[in-house]
């Protein structure tokens, strides 16, 4: 066994320890995928819906 899958205190093997952070960091990247994906479709609704009513405000002789 390599000494760099050691723990340092020399009692255990460290890959277990290390496969779970490197699942853990996988789903970190999907939940801020998520989160992007989630930012982006309320920035399209926010300005679709400013678009709506703007769209419906009264206006002055059919100008303003």
């Amino acid at each position: 066994m390599p000494e760099s899958a050691k723990l340092p205190d020399g009692h255990d093997d460290a890959r277990p320890w290390q496969s779970g952070f490197v699942e853990q960091t996988g789903r970190l990247e999907t939940a801020n995928d998520r989160y992007g994906a989630a930012i982006g479709i309320v920035s399209r609704c926010e300005a679709r819906d400013a678009a709506a009513v703007k769209k419906t405000r009264p206006r002055l002789l059919g100008i303003f």
